[in-house]
C-alpha cells in the first residue's frame, strides 16, 4: 500500500488542506507529521504565548485525526532530519508540505528537496495553503513583484481563487510510527494571562459567529478601539488552523461593504507574503532606506523601555501596549499608533519594535510584522513616509468616550470625559492622584526631531 508523509507547518487543520488531500488522492496510507525543531528556537520564534496556543492546535489537530481513524506523528528535532527519518520509516515514496515564503522556510525547503531525491524520494509543495493567493502568482509587467499595495489588490481581485477542500473522511496511518508526547499549554511558562485559545475547532466556532454577527459592521466599526469589532482570527490564520481561501470564499459569500473591507485585510497579508518571497532581506533590512540614524544611546533605550512597559504618557498607545501583553494580542489601530509613535515620535529602530512584538504576539508572523512595522517607519512600501500619527488625534478619533483607554490603563480608570487622552491637562492635584506617567516626550519636541531627521525641517 502506498504511503504518503504530510508535513505539517503553518497549516494545522484538516478542512481545505491541499497537500493532505493529495497525498491521501489514490487511497494509502498517510503520516500527518509535526516536527517541533529547535533551530526554531534558537532563531528566537519560539515565544510563549506562540507556543501555548501551538500546544492548542497540535492538540486539536490529533483529536481531530483521532475522528478519522488517524492520529498526528510528532518528532523533536531538525525537520529534514526528522522528515527524511519518518519518511525511510514509513517506506513513503511522496513528502507534502505547504510552501512559505521566509527565508528560513525556503531554505528548509531546498535542503529537504535534495535530501529526499537522493534517497530515491519526490517532496510536493503545494502553494495556496497559507495564502489565498500565492507569492508571484500576480506580478507587475516591470518587476518580480508589486511595491505598492493598490495595485496589486486590482490584480489579486481579479485572480480566481481555487475551489475549497473538505476535510478528508478517513485518514489510515501506519501502526508501526512511533510519536513525541504533544506539548500542553500548561507546560509553557511566560504565557500572556488573557491568551486565546488555539485549534481548528476553536478557529471554525471564530469565523462561524464573526460571519453572522461582525463581519456586517466591519467597514464601519473596524477602527474602533473599545468596541473590539475585528475578527480576531488573526492568529488562525498564522497557525493555520483557518484556510485563508476558505475565509475569502465565506466573506464573499456574505456579501456587503464589511465583507470587502474585511477581504482587502486578506489581500494586506498576501501582499506582505509576495514581498518578502520577492526581497526575503526585508525581514531585517530597510526594503526602502530613508538613510536613517535611528536614535541609540541610554536616553533612546529609556523611551524604548517606557514603550515596551505601556507608561509613555500618551494613554491610548500605553492602552495598546498594555493590551498587547496582557492578551498577547492588539488591536490593528493600536498597532499602528504604538508603532507611529516609537519609530516617527521617538525615533528608534523600527527592528526593536518589531522584535517585541515578535515577543509576544500570538499572531507574530515575520512577513506581516515585519513589513508593516517597515510601512509605519516609512521605510517600507508606505507612498506617504513621512506620515506621523498623533496620539492624542487618533485616540479622540477612535476611542472618543476613552473606554479602551480606561479598560487598560487602569491609572486613568476613573477620569472622565475626553481628557483622559491628554492628563496633563488634569488638576495638578488629581494628576497626581493617578500615579500616571508623564509623557516621554512633547509631541512637538518629537515631530521637529523626526523632520530633521528626514531632511524635511
Amino acid at each position: 500500500m502506498r504511503t504518503s508523509v504530510v508535513v505539517f507547518t503553518c497549516d494545522l487543520r484538516l478542512s481545505d488542506h491541499p497537500p493532505l488531500r493529495a497525498a491521501l488522492r489514490g487511497g494509502g496510507r498517510v503520516v500527518p507529521l509535526f516536527v517541533r525543531d529547535r533551530s526554531v528556537d534558537a532563531a528566537g520564534f519560539a515565544a510563549p504565548n506562540r507556543l501555548a496556543f501551538l500546544a492548542d492546535c497540535l492538540g486539536d489537530l490529533d483529536a481531530r485525526l483521532r475522528q478519522r481513524g488517524g492520529r498526528l506523528v510528532l518528532r523533536e528535532g531538525e525537520t529534514v532530519m526528522e522528515v527524511c527519518r519518518v519518511a525511510t520509516e514509513a517506506d513513503a515514496d511522496e513528502v507534502h508540505m505547504a510552501g512559505d515564503v521566509s527565508a528560513f522556510a525556503i531554505a528548509r525547503e531546498r535542503r529537504l528537496r535534495r535530501a529526499l531525491e537522493a534517497d530515491g524520494r519526490r517532496l510536493y509543495v503545494h502553494d495556496t495553503v497559507s495564502t489565498a493567493v500565492a507569492p508571484g502568482a500576480v506580478t507587475p509587467a516591470s518587476s518580480d513583484h508589486f511595491a505598492v499595495f493598490t495595485p496589486y489588490y486590482r490584480r489579486w481581485s481579479a485572480q480566481g481563487l481555487r475551489d475549497v477542500l473538505d476535510a478528508p473522511r478517513a485518514i489510515t496511518v501506519p501502526e508501526e510510527m512511533g510519536s513525541a508526547p504533544l506539548p500542553e499549554r500548561g507546560e509553557v511558562s511566560g504565557v500572556s494571562p488573557g491568551l486565546c485559545a488555539g485549534g481548528e475547532t476553536e478557529g471554525r466556532r471564530r469565523l462561524a459567529a464573526w460571519q453572522r454577527s461582525g463581519v456586517d459592521a466591519y467597514a464601519e466599526r473596524h477602527d474602533d478601539l473599545a468596541g473590539d469589532a475585528t475578527s480576531r482570527l488573526s492568529p488562525h490564520l498564522h497557525f493555520g488552523t483557518l484556510s485563508p481561501v476558505e475565509v475569502v470564499y465565506r466573506a464573499g459569500r456574505a456579501g456587503g461593504a464589511g465583507a470587502e473591507a474585511f477581504v482587502r485585510q486578506i489581500a494586506w497579508r498576501d501582499f506582505n507574503r509576495q514581498l518578502l518571497a520577492a526581497r526575503p532581506d526585508a525581514a531585517v533590512r530597510d526594503y526602502r532606506t530613508r538613510h536613517d540614524r535611528w536614535r541609540r544611546g541610554k536616553r533612546a533605550e529609556a523611551d524604548a523601555e517606557a514603550w515596551r512597559e505601556g507608561r509613555t504618557g500618551y494613554p491610548v498607545v500605553d492602552a495598546a501596549m498594555r493590551q498587547l501583553r496582557q492578551e498577547g494580542w492588539m488591536h490593528n489601530r493600536g498597532r499602528l499608533l504604538a508603532a507611529s509613535f516609537l519609530t516617527k515620535t521617538l525615533y528608534v529602530d523600527w527592528r526593536v519594535g518589531a522584535r517585541h512584538f515578535l515577543d509576544l504576539l500570538v499572531d507574530g508572523d515575520v512577513a506581516n510584522n515585519q513589513l508593516n512595522w517597515q510601512w509605519m517607519a516609512g521605510t517600507g512600501t508606505d507612498t506617504r513616509p513621512n506620515r506621523v500619527l498623533n496620539p492624542v488625534a487618533q485616540g479622540k478619533r477612535y476611542d472618543p468616550d476613552g473606554a479602551y483607554v480606561r479598560r487598560w490603563v487602569e491609572e486613568l480608570a476613573d477620569v472622565k470625559g475626553a481628557v483622559v487622552h491628554e492628563p496633563w491637562r488634569l488638576p495638578a492635584q488629581e494628576r497626581s492622584r493617578t500615579g500616571y506617567p508623564e509623557p516621554v516626550v512633547s509631541l512637538a519636541e518629537g515631530l521637529a526631531r523626526f523632520k530633521r531627521a528626514r531632511g524635511r525641517a
